[in-house]
């Protein structure tokens, strides 16, 4: 009965080929939660396939509606003794559309394709390898020492992907249930293919729009150009106001006044680099003075999704009556996003823009998260991580993107630790979706060891 044993008997499960059968099975189930025809496949894969895995693992196991729109949520509980430290999991079943037209070919959304160093299917990368390797982790360890060693919940919700609905709620209506001491949960990217990742948070977003609404219908460019605003070129301006042409954000109040100490340290060694097959880094784009790894893990951002006024499919000669900028802010703990819009309406009506009407989206809205770098419990997760695989992990205080984080730190008022077992290259959104199986096979390596540890040497908390 050892560590090293436990680690092993993973790694043997993996290079049998029967994680790569457990994965094509969960794969196959069409998790659409985008798609309201496919929400019974939520519920099928819950009580068919998450259910009878916690089950034979003498989890107790109850499948929980959903108190607003969409699928279930599980919720598997093992409790060894109420004296030891509580870990919950976090992982979702759902899935993005399919696409299946858009794939390549020879390749299918629901049937796990392996090719060379790549395992193609919807849910792949995000997130059923990542909850399985956690699952089967956590089930290493109870087979080779006979128990976990701490008590162990884990939650699985079914509607990440349209925006976690429900989460919130079934974490204040089931907070006793849900009641532990950390979060160790997987999702997302890691910084690099091969450097083993952990963050504590993530990043928010608050989207809004932009609005320039001047008069009903468009009116002929040549007996009215030079005489009627075109609010196209007034929201160009206003924008150019907000950002400058090399995407610095010229608002200071809507970003932070500096970055943490902790926070510059652990990042001082994380390098972003591109895959192959991405873009390349405008390094001259973003707040001058901060590395990449800086501008996207410990700054703000504002960002114009998308600018529409008049027709842009069938241009005609008429100056507009409207334009409207889809914006974004990608933001840390650093600087309250209430602060967010009253601050850009003090700058627009300073620069002249009364006229630039901003109207906040009742949806696109994440909360930023950040657990110090330096808290026992990230040193901790480190630490078992290097002891595993010999190689120091990045520490990311959150990620550049977003997650329902804040439902495990603000309501459940966990600390919270994140393990991704992905890379930024998986194509997770989109057709062709793949994972790398050495990222899942460290990944189950890594989990066991952290899952060993916790039952050994539990972080103080």
């Amino acid at each position: 009965m050892s560590r090293e044993g436990a680690i092993e008997s993973a790694s043997r499960y993996f290079d049998e080929g029967k994680f790569r059968d457990d994965l094509a099975r969960r794969v196959a189930f069409k998790t659409e939660s985008q798609i309201p025809e496919s929400w019974p496949n939520l519920a099928a894969y819950l009580e068919g396939e998450i259910g009878p895995a916690f089950e034979r693992m003498g989890y107790g196991v109850r499948i929980v509606p959903n108190p607003t729109m969409g699928g279930p949520f599980l919720i598997a509980t093992r409790i060894e003794d109420p004296s030891l430290p509580t870990v919950l999991g976090y992982g979702h079943a759902d899935v993005v559309r399919g696409l299946e037209p858009q794939w390549r070919r020879g390749l299918d959304p629901w049937v796990l394709t392996v090719e060379g160093e790549r395992w193609y299917g919807r849910g792949t990368a995000d997130n059923k390898a990542q909850h399985l390797i956690n699952m089967l982790a956590l089930e290493e360890v109870i087979t080779e020492r006979g128990r976990l060693g701490f008590n162990s919940k884990f939650l699985i919700e079914t509607g990440e992907e349209i925006g976690s609905p429900g989460l919130r709620e079934i974490c204040a209506q089931e907070k006793e249930a849900l009641a532990a001491d950390l979060l160790i949960g997987s999702d997302g990217p890691r910084l690099t293919p091969s450097r083993p990742t952990v963050y504590m948070g993530t990043r928010g977003a608050m989207n809004f729009d932009l609005v320039v609404d001047l008069r009903e219908g468009g009116h002929h460019s040549g007996n009215w150009g030079g005489l009627l605003a075109n609010p196209g070129a007034i929201l160009a301006n206003a924008i150019a106001s907000i950002i400058d042409e090399n995407g610095r954000v010229k608002v200071r109040d809507i970003v932070p006044r500096s970055i943490p100490n902790s926070v510059r340290a652990a990042l001082a060694d994380c390098e972003i680099e591109p895959s192959a097959d991405g873009p390349q880094i405008d390094a001259w784009w973003g707040e001058p003075g901060l590395t990449a790894a800086e501008k996207v893990y410990a700054w703000n951002t504002f960002e114009v999704l998308a600018f529409r006024t008049g027709n842009p499919e069938n241009p005609v000669n008429a100056i507009p009556p409207k334009a409207v900028a889809a914006c974004q802010i990608r933001y840390t703990v650093d600087v309250h996003p209430d602060t967010f819009l009253p601050a850009l309406r003090r700058h627009l009506d300073a620069h002249g823009f009364q006229n630039v009407a901003i109207k906040a989206w009742d949806k696109g809205y994440f909360v930023a998260t950040r657990l110090d770098p330096d808290h026992p419990a990230a040193r901790w997760a480190a630490a078992s991580i290097e002891r595993t695989t010999g190689r120091k992990p990045a520490m990311l205080p959150n990620l550049g993107g977003s997650l329902p984080n804040d439902c495990f730190a603000a309501i459940l008022g966990l600390p919270t630790i994140w393990v991704p077992h992905s890379y930024a290259g998986c194509s997770q959104h989109a057709p062709n979706e793949h994972v790398l199986p050495a990222i899942l096979r460290e990944g189950l390596r890594m989990m066991v060891g952290i899952y060993w540890d916790m039952g050994e040497r539990p972080p103080l908390m």
